[in-house]
């Protein structure tokens, strides 16, 4: 459930300056893969559909008619997808909304994204990004943050940990899924990424989501801001 507050301020001379604060629990245990391909700071000017959006989720904050709770929660989570959309890909730092934005990069990342199961290499995804093999590898890694098949790696694994905590699934099974030819190679992988050696993570074995109390704690670990200016600029 996300937390809003609301306030507002005027200076002498000054327009109104509207504040509306919040946070966001993403519940996966990969939450960090998401959110470090996500930039910082979001700043949107004169988008309509945001400013409707804020609107709406500061007075139904405000009120407390029934359903709020799950009112709030949908408004939130359109909230934050509509202010991601609305970036400007081109003035995005390295990661995934640049990425996405990239318009050689975007249809790699959606080959990798939707055929995990692939075996990947780097000269396969350039053919797909129309780039040579050099300049695909250089263009990802400045533009996305991270080299291609590292990049590939962490996707692979956080959607493995996923499928070994929400289905009942066999190891060789979640390997299949995710581009491994056997259960030893994926778990090898699996528990070089996931922990140190002296720590391995057991495979199959679920950890809890957060409680509820614990939410904010987590979510502030992987802050970003968002901001949403109803001026043109004009």
């Amino acid at each position: 459930m996300p937390a809003v507050k609301s306030a507002t301020a005027r200076a002498v001379g000054a327009p109104t300056c509207g504040w509306l604060g919040g946070w966001f629990a993403f519940d996966s245990p990969d939450a960090a893969l998401l959110v470090s391909l996500l930039p910082a700071l979001v700043h949107v000017r004169g988008v309509e559909r945001l400013s409707v959006l804020v609107r709406l989720v500061g007075e139904e904050s405000s009120e407390r008619r029934s359903g709020r709770d799950l009112v709030l929660t949908r408004l939130v989570e359109v909230l934050l997808i509509e202010a991601l959309r609305s970036t400007p890909g081109d003035d995005a730092p390295p990661g995934l909304l640049r990425g996405l934005a990239d318009a050689r990069l975007a249809p790699a990342m959606r080959q990798m994204h939707g055929q995990l199961a692939r075996s990947w290499t780097v000269a396969q995804l350039a053919k797909t990004a129309a780039l040579s093999r050099s300049a695909f590898f250089e263009r990802f890694t400045r533009t996305v943050g991270l080299p291609p098949m590292e990049y590939l790696l962490a996707w692979r694994m956080a959607v493995a940990k996923d499928l070994l905590r929400r289905h009942d699934f066999g190891i060789a099974e979640v390997a299949e899924r995710v581009g491994y030819g056997s259960a030893s190679t994926f778990s090898t992988a699996f528990s070089r990424l996931r922990r140190p050696a002296s720590e391995s993570l057991r495979l199959g074995e679920h950890e809890d989501v957060p409680a509820r109390g614990d939410s904010l704690v987590t979510v502030m670990r992987y802050a970003r801001l968002i901001v949403i200016d109803p001026m043109d600029g004009r």
